[in-house]
């Protein structure tokens, strides 16, 4: 896969910066990573297999679209049993629009969620 680059500055005085687009998928995998009810990412979209992956793999499951000076994102999260799907998954969108445009500049103009699967395990209490 290519990775790519997205201009966001240019000044002739200083010079330009880029960012890939798999930083901007780490950022948001961190922002829905860190919303109650959201049990992990998942790291394919299409495959059989649903894997519930750890936080060293917060870009698995981002799918990031740069168009110009916006950004749209997909993201595939696993839920906590018991979680009102569709408050956690607003608070999902919610939390990732202002990392994304607060750390890059960018405009979100959506984030669209796909809820993969949910997390049944009982904790040990």
């Amino acid at each position: 896969m290519d990775r790519q680059l997205f201009k966001i500055h240019e000044s002739k005085d200083v010079g330009s910066v880029h960012i890939a687009d798999e930083v901007i998928a780490i950022i948001a995998g961190m922002a829905a990573s860190e919303v109650e009810g959201v049990a992990g990412m998942v790291g394919n979209f299409t495959g059989d297999l649903v894997e519930l992956l750890g936080r060293k793999n917060l870009s698995k499951g981002v799918a990031v679209t740069v168009g110009e000076g916006d950004v749209s994102l997909e993201l595939a999260v696993i839920v906590e049993f018991g979680c009102a799907l569709v408050q956690v998954t607003k608070s999902v969108q919610e939390k990732v629009k202002i990392a994304v445009e607060t750390m890059t500049g960018l405009d979100v103009k959506e984030v669209n969620i796909k809820v993969a699967g949910v997390n049944v395990e009982k904790s040990n209490a």
